[in-house]
């Protein structure tokens, strides 16, 4: 699936420009050093924390874009860190669980 096409489908709204690219998969974590180890290349994040060095790790792994769960959203150095390292920035009003449960109904894993 497209990034694109888990925007329409999942209600996600963009806080950047992304590239429209097929999803990898998915990698859900708060935790930099777990970013770092367990994410994939052009996957999405979902996670809770909007500080910089989230940004660091997920450009350190090359997701495709990172979804901030329960409406978070980062401030404006955060956003321009990630625009500078390409990386898609979405925010959904849902919990991570609830968000998670609609991931797999649309078959990203």
């Amino acid at each position: 699936m497209k990034i694109s096409e888990l925007v329409e489908k999942a209600g996600l709204r963009s806080l950047t420009d992304y590239k429209d690219q097929e999803i990898a998969g998915v990698y859900i974590s708060d935790m930099v050093s777990d970013i770092i180890t367990g994410a994939k290349a052009d996957g999405i994040l979902v996670t809770l924390q909007t500080h910089k060095s989230l940004i660091a790790a997920a450009n350190l792994v090359d997701v495709a874009a990172v979804v901030f769960v329960r409406g978070k959203k980062p401030a404006d150095d955060v956003v321009q860190l990630a625009k500078k390292a390409g990386i898609g920035l979405f925010t959904i009003d849902t919990d991570t669980w609830s968000f998670a449960k609609k991931l797999n109904e649309l078959g990203i894993k």
